[in-house]
């Protein structure tokens, strides 16, 4: 998080984290057509001829001002390649929150547990706590006839026993897409604001 006193600006940073084709630009692509263009900045991507994406994706999204200051949400996606290591630990760095999109498809798992794994890494080799960071996982295309179960998905990322929020999506058709990003934002703002609670009562 980046406080701008003097434009009175909070900026906080999203990313969206995932296995190779998981949705993770679907979900932005439908994200910036929601929203009204007066709380959006341009959205930003750079693909590969295959119209995948090769660095990153990015747009910003403003909301009504809290307490005088106006919260700037930077959203970005990942490329989920393995070649592309380098790019999600740069973009990684300084998140506040990270939602990471599993595909549903039976054959994905693997591939889901391979990133999940590979998130975790980054964010400890960028020094960062894995648990200091706002997490909601996204159970992306749901709409798939043979979709995994959700049990079956969390079971594969090895998540059970853990309290991260799980929300069902189809980010082509939308359903899911702008419930997950309120989630995330609920999330980070009410840890930034615990963080900031704990700064302002400890004894100086």
């Amino acid at each position: 998080m980046f406080i701008n006193r003097k434009r009175k600006e909070i900026n906080i940073k999203i990313v969206y984290y995932g296995p190779p084709l998981s949705g993770k630009t679907t979900n932005l692509e439908y994200i910036h057509r929601s929203t009204p263009p007066s709380r959006r900045g341009d959205l930003i991507a750079l693909k590969t001829h295959g119209d995948r994406t090769l660095f990153f994706d990015y747009m910003q999204l403003e909301l009504p001002p809290i307490q005088g200051m106006t919260p700037k949400f930077n959203i970005y996606t990942v490329p989920g390649q393995v070649a592309y290591t380098a790019s999600r630990k740069l973009v990684l760095q300084g998140a506040d929150g990270v939602i990471f999109v599993a595909d549903s498809h039976p054959d994905r798992m693997r591939d889901n547990l391979y990133s999940l794994v590979d998130l975790y890494r980054n964010l400890q080799e960028a020094g960062t706590n894995p648990r200091q960071v706002s997490l909601i996982l996204q159970l992306n295309k749901r709409d798939l006839q043979n979709a995994a179960s959700v049990p079956t998905i969390r079971q594969a990322l090895r998540l059970e026993g853990y309290n991260i929020p799980t929300i069902e999506a189809a980010a082509l058709r939308g359903d899911g897409v702008l419930e997950t990003l309120q989630t995330s934002i609920h999330a980070v703002v009410r840890r930034l604001q615990a963080t900031d609670r704990g700064h302002n009562g400890r004894t100086r």
